[in-house]
C-alpha cells in the first residue's frame, strides 16, 4: 500500500498549533476566507518545523489578497476553493508557491473540467460537494474517482475521521488511488471549529502508516 502524505487544515489557534506541529504532519492549513468559522486572523503564524508546509486556504480571492498572505506568512502553498480559472491559477503559480485546486465531487460531477486545469496547478483535491467550500464534515463516493483520467495528483478529503482508516487503506489498494497524493482532514477531528483534537490526531496518524 502506497503512503500518503497528510494534510491537517482549519488550524487557528497559536497553542494548539504548536501542539499539533509536534505530530508532524507534511501540511498545516490556514483559512484565509472571513466566512469561515476557521478564518484565521491572527497577524503571524505560530513558529513551524521547516518540514512542515504551511497552506493557505482561499475562496474567490484577489490576487493581491494571495501575495499579502504569501508575503505575511511565509506561505509554501496556496490552495483554491471557489471559482478560480485556470488563468488565474496560472498567475498564482507565478507567485513561487504550489497551487491546489479543490473541486467539489457529487454524483453528476464532470471530470472532463479539470483538463484545462492540469498545467496550471500542482494539485488537486476532491473534496465532498456541500453547503460550504469545505469543512461539511461528510463523505462522498470515492469510486466516483475511477472516472478520474488525469495523472495530477491529488488529495482526498471530506468527512475524513477516525473510522476512516479501513476505508482509506482499501481505497489506497485500488488503481483509482494511484494518483492519491495525500489526505486532507479537518472538522471530524475538531473540539471546537479550528481547534483541533491532538489525541484523536494522533491516533490517526499512527493508524494510517500501519501496514
Amino acid at each position: 500500500m502506497k503512503k500518503v502524505k497528510l494534510k491537517i487544515c482549519g488550524m487557528k489557534y497559536p497553542e494548539n498549533v504548536q501542539d499539533i506541529t509536534t505530530l508532524e504532519p507534511d501540511y498545516l492549513g490556514f483559512i484565509f476566507w472571513d466566512k469561515s468559522k476557521r478564518y484565521f486572523d491572527l497577524t503571524e503564524l505560530p513558529k513551524l518545523n521547516s518540514n512542515i508546509k504551511k497552506v493557505g486556504v482561499f475562496v474567490n480571492p484577489t490576487l493581491e489578497e494571495i501575495q499579502e498572505k504569501v508575503t505575511n506568512f511565509q506561505l509554501d502553498i496556496i490552495q483554491l476553493h471557489g471559482q478560480e480559472s485556470p488563468d488565474f491559477c496560472k498567475t498564482v503559480q507565478e507567485l513561487k508557491v504550489e497551487v491546489i485546486k479543490a473541486f467539489s465531487i457529487s454524483v453528476n460531477f464532470n471530470f472532463d473540467q479539470l483538463i484545462e486545469y492540469e498545467n496550471t496547478i500542482d494539485y488537486f483535491l476532491f473534496d465532498t460537494k456541500g453547503k460550504k467550500p469545505g469543512g461539511n464534515g461528510i463523505s462522498f463516493d470515492w469510486e466516483l474517482l475511477e472516472n478520474y483520467s488525469l495523472t495530477k495528483p491529488f488529495f482526498l478529503s471530506g468527512g475524513i475521521g477516525i473510522t476512516s482508516i479501513d476505508a482509506i487503506k482499501t481505497f489506497l489498494r485500488k488503481t483509482v488511488a494511484q494518483y492519491c497524493y495525500g489526505v486532507d482532514v479537518n472538522s471530524r477531528f475538531e473540539k471546537k471549529p479550528g481547534y483541533k483534537n491532538y489525541s484523536k490526531l494522533k491516533r490517526f496518524k499512527k493508524s494510517l502508516y500501519e501496514n
